[in-house]
């Protein structure tokens, strides 16, 4: 419990009503966080199977991931999903189309996205997949309770669908008497179909969301919800003909029928820990759901809600909705073909480059432009030119003027004072970002911390100390170097969460064992006293190009 009241004692008291209207962290109640009763349970959205990873799929799961290994380093117990959603008529054509099975088609997708988290180190500790019998079996299990409570009832449906989008729509949908493009092709059908009485609920949402206005954060968001509800609701239909679909879950109590995609991939967030066991309060309610702002309305924040309100299960405490990735100004889409491909630039740069730029560019919840210029620049600024080679010349000196074996620091200055200060306001100010979700800003003060240091050397020059026959410019030359060192170690122990594979590297070279945990590993000490260091590494290389 001492590491989790690390960051309640650097939260308390604050007013967390912000210019930006983002509110206080979300996730729980101050109480809440601190009781320790159950896992800390995040999830991404599941991916859909009929694409590649692209850049949008990368950053959510690397935001999430620095959320999780950020909380597991302030004591909590965390739990981590992610997976893929695998059925839906999309699914179902892309397979036709390469003549072959739907099934198999998920199963490459699995390879693929498997492969971006294990290529991103993401920590997650469950992986689902919605073809899995755990799932299905869950599905099936809340369909049939709500059919069987009256939730669910049949009728015929005479109106128009998007095949794109797997959404039935309405006519105030066309904008100047027109589909909007990303509908696609839009028929109108008749059909007989089972529908959930998501209608029912409209007052009981609109209360909830006004009763509670860290459910989805940023709180601005918020607003495009209860925009949206500003309209009556028409029931969900919750099913598609199998002469239509065939590939979904079947009705438990139609099987001439299958489960209509989205209700089917949000039930993931619970079937993955076990509703329906005794393990399930383990993690639900679930602390974050990260999302994308594309599917924020009405997916996750109408049916869903109202989805578990009808089924008796306590609502996830928050959705944290990220923004999107531009590309001249423009969002990134396989249909303008402005699409980044993260696997190119984590083989070229690294995982930790990569996890870097994204989490330092975005600010959560806000859009932001992605170019390989700027990639470059934050790449050869921050990493290279500033943390690469403070490492590189802290272990060089330490090799040079005192053996390879870390000195002790016997004075203490103005200039190690004030370094000491800036130390202890950036752990303070950082644990305070990373709580509030403001990543941005909290590697902003690591790296204004990082070139501190690189300020520091300059200002103690501990090669021209070295040619000093005088004992306390020995004194002042070991000091320095010892002073340097804490600072590396301090330094990459704070990027941990984003630069996971960075700290471990650092950490090995000061003759250290791997960060474990913030509350001793942010502690200015003279742990490596003594300790022999290994020889300096290119920690960023230079690239050739970036083509």
């Amino acid at each position: 419990m001492a590491a989790i009241r690390l960051i309640i004692s650097f939260t308390a008291g604050r007013n967390f009503s912000q210019n930006d209207d983002c509110g206080r962290f979300p996730g729980g109640t101050d109480a809440e966080f601190t009781m320790g009763m159950k896992k800390f349970y995040i999830t991404t959205a599941i991916d859909y199977a009929n694409g590649k990873p692209h850049l949008g799929h990368a950053y959510e799961k690397v935001l999430t991931d620095v959320i999780a290994r950020s909380r597991r380093m302030m004591g909590e117990d965390v739990h981590f999903l992610t997976g893929l959603d695998e059925h839906g008529q999309k699914v179902q054509q892309a397979a036709e189309k390469r003549g072959i099975e739907p099934i198999g088609l998920c199963d490459e997708a699995a390879v693929d996205f498997r492969g971006l988290c294990r290529d991103l180190e993401i920590s997650n500790d469950d992986f689902i997949r919605t073809t899995e019998e755990r799932h299905k079996n869950v599905v099936r299990g809340i369909l049939q309770k709500l059919h069987d409570e009256g939730r669910i009832y049949r009728a015929e449906y005479t109106g128009y669908y998007s095949a794109r989008i797997e959404q039935f729509l309405r006519e105030r949908d066309m904008v100047d008497g027109e589909w909007p493009a990303e509908y696609g092709e839009v028929v109108e059908i008749t059909e007989s179909n089972y529908f959930f009485k998501l209608s029912q609920y409209q007052e009981w949402l609109i209360g909830f969301l006004n009763d509670h206005p860290d459910f989805i954060f940023p709180r601005f968001r918020r607003n495009q919800v209860l925009e949206f509800l500003r309209e009556p609701l028409n029931d969900l239909c919750v099913s598609r003909p199998v002469e239509r679909l065939s590939w979904g879950i079947p009705l438990p109590f139609d099987e001439n029928y299958v489960t209509y995609v989205w209700f089917d991939a949000l039930v993931n967030y619970i079937s993955a820990v076990g509703y329906g066991e005794e393990r399930f309060e383990d993690c639900w309610p679930a602390d974050f759901h990260v999302i994308g702002k594309d599917i924020l309305v009405p997916p996750h924040s109408v049916y869903w809600p109202i989805m578990l309100k009808a089924a008796g299960i306590p609502l996830p405490k928050s959705l944290l909705v990220h923004g999107w990735w531009l590309k001249s100004g423009r969002k990134m889409a396989k249909s303008t073909g402005n699409v980044v491909d993260p696997l190119d630039l984590i083989g070229q740069f690294g995982p930790d480059a990569f996890r870097y730029f994204v989490t330092r560019e975005m600010n959560v919840g806000q859009d932001s432009n992605f170019s390989i210029e700027l990639f470059l620049s934050r790449y050869n600024s921050d990493l290279a030119n500033d943390l690469g080679n403070l490492v590189s010349r802290t272990l060089n000196m330490i090799g040079r003027y005192c053996d390879g074996s870390v000195p002790a620091a016997s004075i203490e200055e103005e200039p190690e004072k004030e370094l000491r200060a800036l130390w202890e306001a950036t752990k303070r100010s950082s644990a305070e970002l990373y709580a509030e979700m403001q990543f941005h800003t909290a590697l902003e003060k690591t790296f204004t911390f990082v070139r501190a240091i690189n300020r520091y050397a300059e200002i103690r020059a501990p090669w021209k100390l070295s040619k000093s026959g005088e004992a306390e410019d020995r004194k002042r030359l070991e000091t320095a170097l010892a002073t340097m060192a804490e600072g590396v170690r301090l330094s990459v122990a704070l990027l941990k969460p984003v630069m996971p594979g960075t700290a471990q590297r650092v950490y090995a070279l000061l003759g250290l064992e791997e960060v474990r945990e913030w509350e001793k590993d942010l502690a200015w000490s003279p742990v490596l006293s003594g300790r022999n260091v290994s020889a300096p590494e290119i920690l960023f290389p230079r690239p050739k190009s970036a083509e």
